[in-house]
């Protein structure tokens, strides 16, 4: 049975770098996650987010992932493009994050990334904000 799984993920930070959280959304699933991420640039939020997501597709699917087909929506342009080899990775840290997830797409049948509006990604975006609002009223951020 080959199951198509529609995920949306979104990273933040506050300033850049900054207090960081990922944001996913298994639409398939109706599954809703936020955790903060520690202190990151955007961009790593972004990767983060993404990896944080195919992990928890893959505990929560099993066996069944590896004849599963992920479909991940993002609203960074820069990431989509670099997961699509259209953009160069430059830094060495974000080079580890993308092999990462290349080794995570190892898990399905198949990983697809697509560029969307952010106006269309408005649940994990609102993910990262409750659990970056949530840290501060903890105390934790800087």
């Amino acid at each position: 049975m080959d199951e198509k799984i529609i995920m949306f993920t979104d990273g933040g930070s506050r300033n850049n770098p900054g207090p960081s959280a990922v944001g996913v959304y298994i639409e398939t699933l109706n599954k809703k996650y936020g955790e903060y991420v520690g202190i990151k640039t955007n961009n790593e939020a972004e990767y983060l987010a993404l990896i944080f997501g195919l992990k928890k597709l893959k505990q929560l699917l099993g066996k069944a992932a590896k004849t599963s087909t992920i479909e991940c929506y993002l609203d960074s342009e820069l990431v989509v493009r670099q997961l699509n080899h259209i953009y160069k990775l430059k830094e060495k840290h974000i080079q580890e994050l993308f092999l990462e997830i290349w080794n995570l797409m190892l898990d399905f049948r198949m990983v697809t990334f697509a560029h969307i509006l952010r106006e269309k990604n408005k649940i994990s975006d609102a993910l990262v904000n409750e659990a970056l609002d949530r840290e501060e009223k903890q105390g934790n951020l800087l």
